[in-house]
């Protein structure tokens, strides 16, 4: 079977294929990127070639820098920045000269914060990292074309769903067909399918999908095609697809055909299951002894799992373990398919026809057990596959993401089993990618600033953090092994996992066979046979049941941590506190593609639920305060501004509603001399945006990216981040906190549904996360409007006016920033985006009209005695006293 040659030697432009061949796809963007990064390993390349590589071994990816013309000046800007504001915290605590000194004293809390937490962001990016695979000396060494069997290590591959309608059935299946089609040795990687709802559905979805693989991944393996979920493929244009790469160019527009007529009968049986399976179940008749309907199987026997009638032992929270095998393991030796004929039109006598192991799992559920989520959920599939396949590396998806470069596994590989941090790397992280976004990523569904530019800024730490999905662990790591470099000269990670302090079981649980293949599981050369037959199918059972933690690690020392709704920072936190690496591996084109909540509201929970769980972190004993000397400072100090960003909230939330003071007063200063002051803050926010160009320069982004990331961190500011504050306090003081839902998954998807591909962007669904966001806007644009009614109506002298303009700034500062907010609640009329400035005119227009009819009415009744003795007695030491109407 052919593999993808390797990148070019720059390792920038198209770092999988060779030449930057293809794939038509990323050449000019990796360009522009190669054009800011020098190699930083040049010494090291030359030794390795002067040595025949370290340990015998090939140094198996280039590093790079950004270039000295950039960095440097990157650098002074952020020290000149600290250097502000440090002499501007001096000047304000010696001129406290204010017309209130509490709001004096919030505001300068509030600045400082801002200084902190600005300063926590910067000091991970002072040395930017990028290492790019090399995918040729990674075959050459492990994998050479017509060698037999390949010496690559056996990867574990874990996807996870609950439901098929909010993480569509035909989405879920195609990450799965990508996977099975994947470009890696087929006997060297194993799938396992978690449904923590139990559905019958998705299980006999996953055997429609076995069915289908048999065609789907031949056609990828003869006629290289990319990507390889044949949804994404089908739906891409011609001229995305690049040039043929495959053995075969006269057999491709048929076999082609054939395959298309294969998927879309695929797609009619895995629509139909909603409706076969209730029919089947129906006609079976109801059970007398449970009192409901039983849904039942192909075979005529009653599914285990979640019945569409929930009974006893049968629905979301209650139901037996189930875990089967879909497709057994292929073994080591390629099996070449038929030849074409009359039943089977394509020709695939040279190309093998094995499918990858695949498993179903849904694990056991009991009334008052914590399931702990999706991190329980991948404990489970770790323990179950070490029993059956026992790679020594993982990798997991979301159900709603698929492989769209089928080299990415060896691309991760290059990192782990390069000789000079390899067996010290922990974890590989990928960054997210996103289909059906709308084009100009109204909502920061990409998050670029984050992944093309922090994440390299750790990868020059210790490491990216863990994000959730498209990772590639190493399994000794989930278990809670020290890191080789820490260990004692004679020690080894085998040994270390094998003692667990004289007692494996206290942390493993009592599952022999499972405590046995751990040692095994750090054998990288080690084959993977196929697993034994029913003797191990009641051990398989019992560690997917609910009790077979109790009294052991799993979920603090061992595996996915538990009880914090961001299972995957403090993940990654517990493996970098133990000393281990990880490294961040960004491919074009890009490896993982998924699907984002488009809608406003849905990505506003998925906010709540990532600021909630950093808070959470930040608050535990997970806090990375408390970590060890093994966690790099600068590590730490990252993971510090990670987890206790949503605090900021307090003080912005303060500063938007600040305008308030336009609606009653006509003088106002927080800090005087106010020229003075305001030139502190012009410098330090000038010098901000400027780092800020030149980040985004080197990190390869966009302006928009940038615009639409500061936007968004104002629309969480304003109305998430809050709720995460809340969340936080409650659960410090021994309540629930507030609940976080699952974030639903675009219903429409594909070349068939593109009239309708972003109209999730147009609906609003009103909830309560929405009101502050909403009454920070109303409250800027009613103190624009009060402002331009009282200059109209001559209540200003000039010096004032000039004064009200420089305020007014920060007002249309503010709605800027929310501009895809006010989008966002206008539901399908955001179509027409100038309907919302038609809109803002008219209603500052109709507010300073009403200023000024209704001026001469109240004006006597606030200037009277009474309020100016009132105001005077009560307001003045907290308030303005220049304040008046």
């Amino acid at each position: 079977m052919s593999t993808p040659a390797a990148g070019n030697d720059a390792g920038l432009a198209d770092p999988l294929l060779a030449n930057g061949a293809g794939t038509g796809r990323g050449g000019a963007g990796s360009k522009d990127k190669k054009k800011y990064w020098v190699p930083a390993d040049e010494e090291e390349i030359l030794a390795a070639e002067e040595s025949g590589g370290e340990d015998g071994r090939p140094l198996l990816y280039r590093t790079f820098k950004v270039k000295g013309i950039l960095l440097h000046p990157f650098r002074l800007i952020n020290l000149a920045r600290l250097i502000v504001i440090i002499q501007f915290f001096v000047w304000r605590m010696r001129h406290r000269d204010t017309d209130s000194v509490v709001l004096w004293w919030v505001t300068v809390f509030g600045d400082f914060w801002f200084g902190v937490s600005w300063l926590l962001n910067q000091a991970s990016k002072l040395n930017p990292i990028r290492r790019v695979p090399n995918l040729a000396l990674l075959n050459q060494r492990f994998d050479p074309p017509g060698n037999g069997s390949s010496q690559l290590p056996a990867v574990d591959v874990f996807i996870n769903t609950v439901d098929p309608v909010d993480e569509p059935v035909l989405c879920t299946m195609n990450s799965v067909l990508s996977i099975l089609a994947t470009d890696y040795p087929v006997g060297r990687h194993a799938t396992y399918f978690s449904d923590d709802g139990g559905s019958l559905v998705h299980y006999e979805a996953l055997l429609e999908t076995a069915r289908f693989a048999a065609v789907w991944a031949p056609f990828c393996r003869k006629h290289r095609v990319e990507p390889r979920a044949p949804e994404s493929y089908f739906a891409a244009k011609a001229e995305d697809a690049g040039p043929y790469a495959g053995d075969a160019p006269a057999q491709f527009v048929d076999d082609r055909r054939h395959v298309r007529r294969e998927y879309e009968e695929f797609k009619a049986r895995l629509a139909a299951l909603f409706t076969v399976i209730p029919q089947r179940s129906e006609a079976h008749g109801p059970d007398s002894a449970k009192g409901a309907t039983p849904t039942f199987m192909a075979d005529g026997t009653h599914w285990p799992g979640t019945w569409f009638e929930p009974a006893a032992n049968h629905n979301k929270g209650q139901h037996a373990a189930i875990v089967e095998v879909v497709l057994n393991h292929p073994g080591d030796e390629p099996q070449l398919g038929a030849p074409a004929s009359s039943e089977n039109p394509m020709d695939l006598s040279a190309v093998d026809v094995r499918l990858p192991m695949l498993v179903y799992i849904a694990r056991e559920k009991q009334p008052g057990y914590d399931h702990q989520k999706k991190a329980g959920a991948m404990n489970v599939q770790l323990r179950v596959s070490a029993l059956l396949s026992n790679a020594p590396f993982v990798i997991n998806f979301d159900g709603d993401h698929y492989i769209n470069n089928s080299a990415a596994f060896r691309a991760a590989m290059c990192f782990m089993l390069d000789p000079r941090h390899g067996e010290d790397t922990a974890f590989v992280q990928f960054p997210q990618r996103f289909d059906d976004v709308d084009p100009t990523d109204r909502y920061s569904n990409h998050n670029r600033v984050f992944f093309d530019a922090t994440s390299l800024g750790l990868n020059g730490i210790q490491g990216p953090s863990y994000v959730g999905t498209g990772c590639m662990f190493r399994r000794a790591a989930l278990y809670g092994a020290d890191p080789p470099r820490w260990l004692p000269p004679d020690g080894s990670v085998s040994k270390q996992l094998s003692s667990s302090d004289n007692d494996p079981c206290h942390h493993f649980g009592n599952s022999m066979p499972f405590i046995n293949s751990i040692p095994l599981a750090t054998h990288h050369e080690r084959p993977v046979s196929p697993p034994p037959a029913s003797p191990l199918d009641a051990e398989l059972a019992a560690v997917a049941t609910c009790a077979y933690e109790d009294g052991t690690g799993w979920g603090d020392g061992v595996g996915w941590v538990y009880n914090i709704a961001t299972e995957d920072v403090v993940t990654g936190f517990r493996i970098h506190r133990k000393g281990w690496r990880s490294m961040y591996c960004a491919t074009e084109p890009d490896a993982f593609r998924g699907t984002a909540p488009i809608n406003l509201t849905e990505r506003l929970y998925q906010i709540l639920r990532w600021s909630g769980g950093s808070l959470d972190m930040f608050f535990s004993r997970n806090s990375p305060l408390l970590a060890g000397r093994r966690l790099h400072p600068l590590q730490r100090v990252a993971y510090a501004n990670m987890t206790a960003y949503p605090i900021s909230a307090a003080f912005i939330f303060f500063y938007d509603l600040l305008p308030l003071m336009w609606l009653s007063g006509s003088e106002f200063y927080i800090q005087k001399p106010f020229a003075t002051y305001a030139a502190y803050m012009f410098a330090g926010i000038a010098m901000m945006e400027v780092s800020g160009m030149v980040e985004i320069t080197w990190a390869g982004i966009t302006l928009l990216d940038w615009c639409r990331n500061e936007q968004f961190f104002m629309v969480g500011a304003t109305g998430v981040y809050p709720a995460a504050v809340l969340h936080s306090l409650l659960r410090l003081v021994g309540l629930k906190g507030l609940p976080f839902k699952l974030t639903a998954k675009p219903q429409s998807s594909g070349a068939a549904a593109a009239r309708e591909r972003f109209a999730e962007v147009y609906e609003v669904q009103w909830a309560p996360l929405l009101v502050p966001t909403v009454v920070v806007i109303a409250v800027n644009v009613a103190a624009v409007g009060a402002a331009l009614g009282r200059a109209a109506a001559g209540g200003w002298s000039l010096p004032q006016l000039a004064a009200t303009a420089g305020g007014m700034l920060f007002n249309a500062w503010v709605l800027l920033l929310l501009y895809p907010f006010a989008l966002g609640i206008m539901g399908r009329w955001s179509k027409r985006p100038y309907l919302l400035f038609v809109l803002l005119v008219v209603t500052l227009a109709a507010i300073a009209s009403a200023y000024v009819a209704l001026l001469p009415v109240f004006a006597p009744r606030f200037v009277s005695p009474f309020w100016l003795g009132f105001w005077s007695r009560v307001g003045s030491s907290i308030f303005p006293t220049s304040w008046r109407i």
